[in-house]
């Protein structure tokens, strides 16, 4: 059920340049007592493998494309835009929907899924995550197995449809966690987020009108009576610390019935019924084949659009350029300089980050106060006036302007978004994220080194919305821009504050800035063993 959720591979660990855009299946299992592993305060996009990656439905395993180095893991697998280069949510998740009796083999089916989908960040989301709190005379009841938890009414169907609804819409989401042990809530709910497909279980899928307009497919696990029992009986006593008693007691007067109440009829409602559960591979392989038409149907070419734009419009109004000084003016020519040592190329780097993130500071709120100077006299100064500042660093290059926000801005939060291109679509895709708890109330330093098309920008401001990031709450702040990138950010988010300290005209056919700084993380980070600095990772996603 639980997958140990990788660490970042950090930006000293010079294999990071080797990433590709291969693929790995991996999914969030969400499931009661214990949930998905990691930290509360997180959220994070690496897929856990809890099942091996599968290159078709006929189960020939190959290995997972992983980058090692000590105790860090980082998966290549990536998730493509879900949004259009309007910034605006294009396409939803694909949800399935599994319904069936008790033990039926629901999750071992949705598990079979996965494993022949061969498709990113599939999320697994079980409905016993949403059973409703007990009072005290219900806890009671359930204690002596008398309290019926296979009844509609034991379900929060207004919770589960609200966390689906907003699931299946790109948004990130809280997931209660559900303790069969002490039949109640856990006090600590895990993030989820970063859907393609969403496969739903729960033995009440199809009970609610507002739920079944939720799935896009509906697959009912029609499995023998007996059969079920006998797995209940197990999974109940040795998981859940129950009597075998007290099992069959629950069975005869609750678990029998509702099936045959609410569950068995809800059948006609299902697309697809699949006999005997998870062996049966004939069904399994039509819904990948339906599934894999319908996310055919679905995929979009952001990056495409952003390139083969014409931009003749004047610059926007929320983009601000560093004033060009002698000072900048100077930074820039070494920096720009193709002989420039590392050395050097580190150190004024680091000045102008550090200018770069003083100018962007001054367009935070602030409001008027008033404190009285060692002489006793008053002063009338000035003072921020928000929740808080995150910054918020896009992989790899972007992490190089952390040591320059923390050095000006005290006690600020930190977050990290990984986004690589696919070699095969030439589309960003998003890898990984780490995001403080709460960052929906900070203003938000959204930083990365170069940014071209603003592919790489959108998706990293899009995440940050579908975290109910305020739009006019986010700056993003970057070395050099293309006047294409500032314009597709712009056009895409007009109320996101945009900062610079050059805006060079053009990008060459590899997209590529010209004139250019050339890969600045390889420069940076000493990765790139050529003389002419080329652009062959980093400005490929910005």
């Amino acid at each position: 059920m639980e997958g140990a959720r990788q660490p970042y591979l950090g930006a000293d660990m010079t294999t990071l340049p080797g990433y590709t855009g291969a693929r790995i299946s991996g999914c969030w299992s969400l499931h009661s007592n214990g949930g998905s592993s990691g930290e509360d305060s997180l959220d994070r996009l690496l897929p856990p493998v809890t099942v091996p990656r599968r290159k078709s439905s006929t189960m020939v395993k190959s290995e997972p494309p992983l980058l090692r180095t000590g105790n860090r893991t980082i998966y290549t697998a990536g998730r493509p835009p879900w949004y259009n280069e309007h910034g605006a949510l294009s396409k939803e998740a694909f949800v399935i929907g599994l319904c069936g009796g008790s033990a039926s083999g629901k999750t071992t089916v949705a598990n079979k899924i996965i494993e022949a989908l061969d498709v990113p960040w599939v999320v697994l989301l079980s409905m016993d995550s949403f059973y409703k709190v007990l009072s005290p005379e219900e806890q009671v009841l359930a204690s002596s197995n008398d309290y019926n938890f296979d009844h509609p009414g034991a379900f929060d169907f207004q919770l589960l449809v609200a966390t689906l609804r907003k699931l299946k819409q790109g948004k990130s989401v809280k997931i209660p966690v559900y303790d069969f042990t002490t039949h109640s809530r856990q006090k600590d709910w895990k993030n989820l987020y970063g859907a393609s497909v969403i496969i739903f279980e729960g033995i009440m899928s199809f009970a609610d009108k507002e739920l079944l307009q939720l799935l896009d497919m509906k697959i009912f696990v029609d499995t023998d009576s007996d059969i079920r029992l006998v797995r209940r009986l197990r999974r109940d006593i040795t998981e859940r610390g129950r009597d075998i008693e007290g099992v069959i007691k629950q069975y005869n007067k609750f678990v029998k019935p509702a099936f045959d109440q609410y569950i068995e009829p809800t059948m006609r409602l299902a697309d697809i019924v699949v006999p005997r559960g998870g062996g049966n591979m004939v069904a399994i392989d039509l819904i990948v084949q339906h599934v894999h038409s319908q996310l055919e149907e679905r995929e979009l070419s952001v990056r495409a659009v952003l390139a083969s734009a014409q931009q003749s419009q004047p610059l926007p109004q929320t983009l601000s350029v560093l004033e060009s000084s002698p000072q900048v003016r100077g930074l820039h020519t070494i920096i720009r300089n193709k002989e420039t040592s590392r050395d050097e190329f580190i150190f004024y780097s680091k000045r102008l980050m550090r200018l770069l993130i003083e100018h962007a500071l001054t367009f935070l709120p602030s409001k008027d106060c008033t404190v009285q100077t060692p002489q006793g006299r008053a002063y009338e100064g000035r003072r921020f006036h928000g929740k808080g500042i995150t910054g918020v660093s896009i992989l790899r290059a972007g992490e190089t302007m952390e040591p320059a926000l923390t050095a000006v801005c005290k006690d600020v939060r930190i977050g990290k978004i990984l986004i690589q291109t696919n070699l095969d679509s030439g589309e960003p895709e998003l890898h990984y994220l780490r995001l403080p708890k709460d960052i929906s109330e900070d203003h938000v330093i959204l930083m990365d080194s170069t940014v071209s098309t603003g592919a790489a920008a959108m998706m990293a401001v899009r995440v940050l919305l579908d975290h109910d990031v305020q739009e006019e709450n986010i700056f993003l702040v970057s070395l050099l821009m293309a006047e294409l990138g500032v314009h597709s950010v712009a056009y895409a988010f007009p109320n996101v504050k945009i900062i610079t300290t050059a805006v060079d005209k053009s990008i060459d056919d590899l997209l590529h800035v010209i004139p250019g700084i050339g890969d600045f993380g390889d420069r940076y980070f000493g990765t790139d063993g050529s003389s002419d600095w080329a652009d062959d990772e980093h400005q490929e996603i910005t």
